[in-house]
């Protein structure tokens, strides 16, 4: 039996499944809720832009207000690790039980170095595990002293201009051969071999076949979202549609997931058997751009009516909202969209632009000015300013300097 519920109740499910249904904590966030929330999520997706701050600190703030970002960094750094590197959705930190379930799913790889010359691409690979196997982690640049291994590289190459070395440890990254036991002050990794990261060694050469490994991180998928389509829950881990409807229908047969219909929705939908419906949703958020919240970006329209897009990439003349745009929810409604950048040297966190949605309720502006305030708090930020570009400006500037 189909179950039907409307946008409201569908919204509220997600919320609470993402943990953003209800109010924060009113004091810093403990150690213990940073693992909770973490463990919760499955991941958190890491990317290089630091315009505000790296964006995998800015899902637990979201969910947890001010905490102490070294409580992520030792799920990271310190061993026996609660988070490692993977590739999941995109980049990420995930529990390390999830790394066997994510090996096998190797077609999905990003990188490769196919075009290293096979003899030395063999040749990097053994002598990148015999100096690891007998040093500290190491960066890509150190491997490459290391071994001693120069090339010139040339200037035509798309994306990234790396090297044999450093395309080889991406491949081997890849491959879990070998992983990130941490990150230095410029953000590169730290690579050992995996099952010196790992806190469960035998962890690192786990077989796991594919089909278990499907039908295992769809089912994470469907409970870290609460409700979704076929889209929604292969996107969270980037899982193929085809192995992740199998794994629906299996999960279907057993009550893990049930069919549901949304109101306003055309495709089928599933709620996890342990997804909560609550009364109301009171929360309050700036997401990352690559917040879990966001991730699918056709379910956060259907959900909310928000168009979102990232525009790190458009020419910035063709940018619409400009460069590092977070959505700010409130309650059960995405209201707002500001353009933020920590300026460190000042002590600042400049709003360049502040944008409300249509039927944005009556207290938007009060309610983004604190948590702006927080969040320049949370930064070590002495100031809010906001620049005159969108239709929220005006009222938002007044409403900070009154904070």
């Amino acid at each position: 039996m189909t179950t039907v519920l409307s946008l409201s109740q569908a919204r509220r499910i997600a919320l609470e499944a993402q943990g953003l249904a209800r109010v924060r904590p009113t004091g810093p966030a403990t150690a213990r809720q940073v693992g909770l929330t973490f463990a919760r999520l499955q991941l958190l997706q890491i990317d290089s832009v630091n315009v505000l701050i790296r964006s995998h600190y800015l899902p637990l703030f979201a969910r947890l207000g001010q905490y102490n970002r070294d409580h992520l960094d030792r799920l990271a750094n310190t061993h026996p690790r609660r988070a490692v590197e993977y590739w999941a959705h995109e980049a990420s930190f995930i529990r390390p039980a999830l790394f066997p379930y994510l090996r096998p799913l190797q077609e999905r790889r990003w990188v490769g170095a196919h075009s290293v010359p096979e003899e030395l691409r063999e040749s990097l690979r053994s002598r990148i595990r015999e100096v690891l196997a007998v040093s500290r982690p190491l960066t890509a640049p150190q491997l490459q002293r290391r071994l001693g291994h120069r090339e010139t590289r040339g200037q035509d190459q798309w994306g990234w201009n790396w090297n044999s070395v450093k395309r080889v440890l991406e491949d081997m990254f890849e491959r879990g051969q070998v992983s990130s036991a941490g990150r230095n002050a410029s953000f590169e990794r730290r690579y050992a071999l995996t099952d010196q990261v790992l806190p469960d060694p035998c962890a690192a050469s786990t077989v796991i076949h594919p089909t278990e490994a499907y039908l295992h991180l769809t089912e994470l998928s469907a409970r870290a979202l609460g409700i979704g389509t076929l889209k929604c829950f292969a996107d969270y881990f980037r899982l193929p549609l085809k192995p992740t409807s199998s794994a629906i229908d299996s999960l279907t047969a057993s009550g893990v997931l049930r069919p549901v219909t949304i109101t306003g929705w055309n495709r089928p939908a599933f709620r996890h058997v342990n997804a909560v419906l609550p009364r109301k949703a009171e929360g309050r958020a700036l997401l990352s751009p690559f917040d879990s919240m966001v991730f699918e970006r056709r379910r956060l329209s259907e959900l909310f009516g928000f168009h979102y897009r990232i525009e790190i990439y458009t020419p910035a003349a063709a940018r619409r909202y400009g460069y590092y745009v977070l959505p700010f929810l409130l309650r059960d409604a995405m209201v707002a969209r500001v353009d933020l950048k920590a300026d460190r040297a000042a002590g600042k966190l400049l709003v360049r632009g502040s944008h409300s949605e249509p039927g944005a309720p009556a207290d938007t502006v009060v309610e983004l000015a604190a948590e702006l305030r927080l969040m320049a708090t949370w930064l070590g930020l002495d100031d809010v300013v906001v620049e005159p570009n969108g239709d929220l400006a005006q009222a938002l500037k007044l409403a900070v300097s009154h904070e």
